[in-house]
């Protein structure tokens, strides 16, 4: 079953989900001929970035869509520093899960395999390096597979971060595991219930819990990882997750929202540890999404609120970076896909090393001249 709210004019057009405020659409035009295979922008950091896949069996609960499964499997793509400058590159996704997700998202412009041809940067289990490196939890949109938050990840890699970006199982379109079998997107059917949203982000946080228990028994480089250090980071309903899992698990130390209605609901007694808020026009102060102003008043510790001039919701992902080889030409006004993901890096990075790293950030004090489309809110970010 499609998702109800998925536009079908592509990926670039899908700028709402259940989970997910309502924004202004965005148009886009289909061009004649895709441009070929995408390239993700290369990292910024110092260091070569790694990648591995882990699947994981949670035994001590049963899949919330699937009746059938007495567990909940998971698939948690890790991403790294390395010395290892040479090797395969890891694949975006497979030829499979791109008809999936295309399929899904009503995309004809391109054939079925398209985004299996995108090319990263990550080194396929490259051997990792360093010590005491900080742990970041990614979490994707609602339909949406791991993957499309692999510019982020690669690049939080190369600048010292583990990553650990989970694909929530029969959350998105398709996830793959290693006997062959693709689980699809279950939860699609279900988006309309009462209070969907809500046990959506319970579920994630208690994934994000079990992950943080297996890492060091299933991961031959997790003692690489100072565990004291872990922060979570999520784009949508992956967003509002990071709220979800910081409120149940006290290791998550610090969080990020990018673009997420606030489905967790934040107690009356406030909630001390460093959040941010990054978000579109959607999330502006007494905007159309109204979440982020509730939430805003029971965060109590360290915080930001920054909107990005000429963001969408997809603007936080990949998507924008795939939108040539897929043939989806956007229209003026919305933020080119370069520079998208360049603004999403700086600030997600700039939180990260200040609050796992301890280096005071300048950027998130203040407007910047160098990044002039990021209003901090909500004193100076009100509709327009």
């Amino acid at each position: 079953m499609r998702h109800p709210l998925a536009v079908a004019a592509g990926l670039a057009l899908l700028a709402t989900s259940a989970c997910s405020a309502p924004s202004a659409p965005r148009a886009a035009a289909v061009s004649p001929t895709p441009t070929g295979p995408a390239t993700l922008p290369a990292p910024t950091g110092a260091h070569p970035v790694g990648t591995t896949a882990l699947y994981l069996k949670d035994t001590s609960r049963p899949d919330p869509w699937n009746l059938d499964a007495k567990a909940r499997e998971l698939k948690v793509t890790l991403w790294y520093p390395t010395k290892q400058r040479d090797g395969q590159r890891a694949a975006y996704m497979t030829p499979e899960e791109s008809e999936l997700l295309l399929n899904g998202t009503g995309i004809a412009s391109a054939p079925y395999d398209t985004l299996s041809k995108t090319r990263t940067n990550a080194i396929k289990d490259a051997e990792p390096a360093g010590r005491s490196l900080s742990l970041v939890v990614l979490s994707p949109g609602f339909t949406k597979p791991m993957s499309t938050l692999t510019s982020l990840a690669e690049d939080l890699a190369s600048r010292g971060y583990v990553v650990a970006g989970i694909d929530h199982t029969y959350e998105s379109y398709a996830t793959t595991f290693p006997d062959g079998r693709i689980a699809e997107c279950l939860a699609c059917d279900s988006n309309s219930d009462p209070g969907f949203g809500a046990g959506l982000v319970r579920g994630r946080a208690a994934d994000v819990s079990f992950v943080l228990d297996q890492l060091p028994s299933k991961w031959d480089g997790s003692g690489r990882i100072d565990r004291s250090r872990i922060a979570m980071v999520g784009q949508s309903i992956g967003g509002s997750s990071a709220v979800a899992a910081m409120l149940e698990d006290p290791r998550v130390r610090a969080g990020v929202d990018m673009d997420g209605t606030g489905y967790a609901r934040i107690p009356k007694s406030g909630f001390s540890r460093p959040f941010m808020f990054l978000g579109s026009a959607q999330h502006v102060s007494g905007g159309p999404a109204p979440t982020w102003d509730r939430d805003w008043k029971l965060l109590s510790g360290w915080k930001r609120w920054i909107v990005l001039t000429g963001a969408e919701h997809q603007s936080f992902t990949d998507t924008p970076l795939l939108e040539d080889a897929l043939g989806i030409k956007p229209l003026p006004g919305v933020l080119p896909a370069a520079r998208a993901a360049e603004l999403t890096r700086t600030y997600v990075a700039a939180f990260l090393d200040q609050h796992l790293k301890g280096k005071r950030q300048s950027l998130l004090d203040k407007p910047s001249s160098r990044y002039p489309e990021a209003r901090f809110c909500p004193e100076n970010c009100v509709p327009s």
